[in-house]
């Protein structure tokens, strides 16, 4: 048994939250502004906005499919290494793009430098880790504002990559972003966790040593090491994929991911499609991020007091309404900043009651490996999203029929969280989490 004083403190709930919350800004602050560059990207090369597209979408994907990978590897080793290599990847990703002329090269930087980057340093690692760090009766606040540092990042990114393409080009710009995600290095260490001993008898116990060690401070003892023995991750992961909430879930998630991908990447053309100017793009992004910092707290603090699956419906209902009302209204300046607060308010405010239901359902031993695959699913709609979203521009000259898709989907989504069963399941399942 590991004494107390050979144990560090946790860093301060404030210290968590700056490093998660800044993390998640500059590495999704990256990533969102990326819709900016699509024009100059498709003039600089001539591969077409279909071409280009798929490298955005594959990003969205490869995004979703290093965070289940990169959620073993935090939950068995720690966050530190993990967010380590994901911000310079990130960096090094983005700082290529400009390079890039084919569209295998501009999948290489895109999708698997800066997104896998992201991946690694993205929701699944920051808010497991920060679940870990902070005392359970404020988990719900915390996801709320980790998920809304994201949002921060888009809100002060853009502006500031269509200041420096305005004044410097849009190479400078991209360039530039891929340097300040480097800010994000310290965050690593504040987010390392807390060592713990090796349990008695000389085994390895399942989880991280962060798993251990919150375990210990929160749950009451185990009535017997010989009767607790931790499962193994596809123990985990096949109990999960078993539980029918989990699989609606994850499906609900989908959906999510096809609205912000789209979103992130084809509003600056929809702004451009309408004859509006681009700056008007560049706000809108930001706007979408500033309410969804909003959405987020609010949301972060809303998960503590009613149901988390109804407030799911509830987002994903006012998403319908809101495409709706857009489609509905004439394409002006006003029209489309209060269209970005109203998606803003909704953007990734879907984050911290996915994360909670997780975390309620199975624990938070393993939450960073079964959050991943709930992003996965969130990143195949993504990634098409993303890819449909360029082709149906280039078979129609519009974005119409994108926009239908959004309602009938957020329409699902609504009804498909329903169904949901919102509750503690059994301690031996809790235990395989």
């Amino acid at each position: 048994m590991m004494n107390s004083t050979t144990r560090p403190a946790a860093p301060a709930f404030a210290l968590v939250l700056l490093a998660a919350a800044g993390t998640f800004a500059l590495t999704m602050g990256a990533r969102q502004s990326m819709g900016l560059f699509l024009s100059p990207l498709n003039t600089s090369t001539g591969l077409g906005l279909g071409s280009i597209s798929l490298a955005f979408a594959f990003g969205q994907l490869w995004w979703g499919l290093t965070q289940p990978f990169a959620g073993i590897v935090a939950d068995r080793y720690g966050p530190a290494r993990v967010l380590l290599v994901g911000v310079l990847l990130v960096a090094i990703g983005t700082a290529l793009i400009p390079l890039m002329t084919t569209t295998w090269g501009l999948i290489l930087a895109i999708g698997v430098l800066a997104a896998g980057g992201a991946g690694m340093a993205g929701p699944s690692v920051l808010m497991a880790a920060t679940t870990r760090l902070v005392a359970p009766q404020r988990r719900g606040l915390a996801t709320g504002i980790v998920n809304a540092g994201g949002s921060f990042g888009q809100f002060v990114f853009a502006p500031i990559a269509q200041v420096i393409t305005s004044a410097h080009g849009w190479v400078a710009a991209v360039q530039s972003l891929g340097a300040i995600t480097l800010l994000a290095l310290p965050a690593a260490w504040v987010l390392r966790g807390r060592p713990q001993a090796a349990p008695a008898g000389g085994g390895s116990a399942g989880g991280s040593a962060d798993d251990r060690s919150n375990a210990s401070l929160s749950a009451p003892p185990a009535p017997s090491t010989a009767t607790t023995a931790a499962p193994s991750i596809r123990q985990v992961i096949a109990t999960a994929l078993a539980d029918r909430s989990y699989r609606l879930l994850a499906a609900g998630f989908f959906v999510c991911g096809f609205h912000v991908a789209f979103l992130a990447t084809h509003l600056p053309g929809a702004v451009a499609s309408c004859g509006l100017p681009p700056e008007t793009a560049a706000w809108s992004l930001a706007i979408i991020g500033l309410f969804n910092i909003i959405g987020s707290v609010a949301m972060g603090w809303a998960v503590g007091r009613w149901r988390m699956k109804s407030l799911l419906s509830l987002v994903y209902a006012a998403r319908a309404v809101a495409v709706l009302v857009f489609v509905l209204s004439p394409k002006t300046n006003t029209v489309m900043l209060v269209f970005a607060a109203a998606m803003g308010l909704t953007f990734l405010s879907t984050v911290p009651p996915t994360a909670g239901l997780v975390v309620k359902l199975f624990g938070p031993a393993n939450m960073a490996t079964l959050f991943g695959i709930v992003m996965l699913s969130h990143q195949i709609g993504g990634f098409l999203g993303a890819w449909l979203g360029g082709k149906s521009f280039e078979l129609t000259g519009h974005y119409d029929w994108m926009w239908y898709a959004d309602i009938v989907l957020a329409v699902g989504a609504a009804l498909i969280h329903l169904p949901i069963r919102e509750q503690v399941l059994p301690a031996r399942v809790v235990a395989a989490g």
